[in-house]
């Protein structure tokens, strides 16, 4: 393609699909632009004509009575009127094909569709898996990373518990609302697996822009391995398994910055985000036995455990994201912050910082539970962290492969 250098390929670019659902959607955006583009260049043109033919050359041409006019001659309106008419056909039929076809999974693929839970909270997503259960917990729970086997349609359930969000995979589908007492859906199909970024694409609060969720479309058997591990409970780090880890280089970024590039991944990470998600499933050589067993206890003593569940260790909250294979996670914070050591120390640090008005800051029940007054008169977290405390909870957080 001779446009193929200037051609959109972002992260979230919808010209650059992985999808049947996204290319679809591509399709008939491109049948719009052809149509529209054949009219400017024809009412450009007759503008342009008129432009030049009648325009004033002299003195007595600004004087001069208009030339004839075309106004209700019967030939020029009908042909305006077929010709608008024979455009919106032509964008109106594949708009209705596509509608139906982009609305949920068509019958012949609905036999082999997986289904998937979307859940939207301020500012976060969980993904509920019903077709895997877990003996004596239920129903197999992930925050913010939606894995999904490559290849095979999937159909998401959208629902939401507080406000109207909306859910948005721009390589793989289109925005549909979550909207609360309504149940919604949608379907998407990755073709190959990789890496997908999405996030909430409607106005729902002070961090609305940083409510990020991430797709990992995995082959058949990979998402099978993955599934099996979820299931799994909790890991918990002893001198065996402490050292039989990978030995690996931890990525770790500068001192908290303040200029606006908070929010930026690793060069390692930005340069493969897929391959960036398979080394997260793996354990770290030399993590510290001790270390994890404080921040396991600290988990409990600053009271993480009333929001957060970690299965076979502590916790049973279901208001934050379910942390029990958290360490295997590429991002934190819904999407905001590469996973990594530092940035979970930063996010523990200073929560409000990266998502202003989370709940992890400001609590469920509002100042009253989670805030109290400094000597000053100002609200302050009541929940006050050392920064060696923080180093244990990342340390057992990061343990949970």
């Amino acid at each position: 393609m001779a446009m193929s250098g200037a051609w959109l390929s972002g992260p979230q670019s919808t010209f650059d699909v992985k999808g049947p659902v996204a290319k679809a959607q591509l399709d008939l955006f491109m049948v719009t632009v052809w149509v529209t583009l054949v009219i400017f260049i024809i009412v450009g043109g007759v503008l342009l004509y008129a432009t030049i033919k009648f325009r004033a050359r002299s003195d007595e041409d600004e004087h001069a009575p208009p030339p004839p006019q075309g106004h209700g001659n019967p030939l020029v309106e009908m042909s305006l009127i077929i010709a608008s008419t024979v455009c919106l056909v032509i964008i109106g039929i594949p708009t209705y094909k596509y509608i139906w076809y982009t609305y949920d999974v068509p019958a012949a693929q609905k036999a082999d569709a997986y289904e998937v839970t979307a859940w939207g909270y301020q500012w976060w997503f969980k993904f509920e898996y019903p077709k895997e259960q877990i003996e004596g917990a239920g129903t197999l729970v992930t925050g913010n990373e939606l894995v999904i086997p490559a290849g095979r349609p999937v159909r998401v359930d959208l629902r939401t518990v507080d406000v109207i969000h909306s859910f948005w995979v721009p390589k793989l589908a289109g925005k549909v609302d979550m909207i609360p007492n309504r149940p919604n859906h949608l379907w998407l199909q990755a073709d190959e697996p990789g890496y997908f970024y999405g996030q909430c694409a409607e106005y729902c609060g002070e961090s609305h822009a940083i409510m990020r969720f991430r797709v990992v479309a995995l082959a058949e058997k990979d998402f099978r391995a993955w599934v099996d591990r979820q299931k799994k409970p909790a890991r918990t780090v002893t001198a065996a398994t402490a050292a039989a880890g990978l030995d690996r280089p931890q990525v770790r970024f500068a001192s908290l910055d303040k200029s606006g590039g908070a929010l930026s991944g690793s060069t390692e990470f930005d340069a493969d985000p897929f391959a960036a998600w398979k080394r997260k499933g793996e354990p770290a050589a030399g993590e510290d036995v001790a270390l994890i067993a404080q921040g396991r206890r600290l988990f409990q003593e600053k009271t993480c455990i009333n929001c957060h569940t970690i299965r076979g260790h502590e916790g049973a909250g279901v208001t934050a994201p379910d942390l029990t294979h958290v360490g295997s996670r590429t991002t934190i914070a819904a999407g905001v912050l590469e996973n990594t050591p530092e940035r979970m120390h930063q996010w523990l640090k200073d929560p409000a910082y990266f998502k202003p008005g989370n709940k992890m800051y400001y609590g469920i029940g509002g100042m009253a539970g989670y805030l109290k007054h400094d000597e000053s008169g100002r609200w302050v977290p009541n929940i006050v962290l050392t920064d060696r405390e923080i180093d244990a909870l990342v340390a057992y957080l990061l343990s949970l492969k």
